[in-house]
């Protein structure tokens, strides 16, 4: 087994750099394939929104099902890292924004908008809403990922007592050493608190 750290490893270099080829591939592709709205790259735009999304929920999907480690941190490797490292693009973002605020005249960004549109406004407005909106999105994602977590298909009926034995479970990895909830009988209450059977009250 290998001793290098995980961002080192032969294993974890090979998973980043495929996942990020297919989301580099997939970005490319919708770049092409939508065109801008009024000069305003919406493709980039779409893309950025959408990556951060399910960033987030990824994230917070694998976080709620155990440590990172084995098959979540290559998932997390592959499609967090890199399909999502790649699909996701802030340097065509800085591109547009410079493009809009007066870039080089004659050039013409990523996401395809002419130097002849440039606008201050517009730079700073199509910047700012790139963030904030991006961000809102991760934690769009988040909360997602958390509901779904916490509102699984049999979460209706679960009692406190049993999520308890069942986060006892997933911390100890066997269901052997979870504290299982214990019901008792109503009817056995007045004896279990005073000790005697009702034959034998006088």
């Amino acid at each position: 087994m290998s001793t290098a750290p995980t961002h080192l490893r032969a294993s974890s270099l090979i998973l980043v750099t495929a996942g990020g080829t297919l989301g580099t591939a997939a970005r490319e592709a919708i770049s092409l394939t939508v065109p801008s709205l009024a000069g305003i790259p919406v493709a980039i735009f779409g893309i950025n929104f959408l990556g951060a999304f399910l960033l987030g929920l990824l994230l917070s999907a694998l976080a709620r099902r155990g440590p990172d480690e084995s098959a979540r941190r290559r998932v997390r490797l592959l499609v967090g890292t890199g399909f999502m490292g790649g699909f996701t693009t802030y340097s065509a973002l800085a591109t547009d924004a410079a493009l809009f605020l007066g870039g080089v005249p004659g050039t013409e960004s990523a996401g395809g908008v002419p130097a002849v549109t440039a606008s201050t406004g517009i730079g700073i407005g199509y910047g700012l809403a790139t963030l904030i909106i991006g961000g809102l999105a991760t934690w769009a994602g988040i909360a997602l990922g958390t509901i779904t977590r916490a509102q699984g298909p049999h979460a209706a009926t679960r009692t406190p007592a049993t999520r308890t034995a069942e986060t006892r479970t997933e911390a100890t990895g066997s269901p052997a050493e979870a504290v299982l909830p214990v019901e008792s009988d109503p009817h056995d209450s007045g004896a279990a608190g005073t000790g005697r059977r009702d034959g034998d009250r006088r």
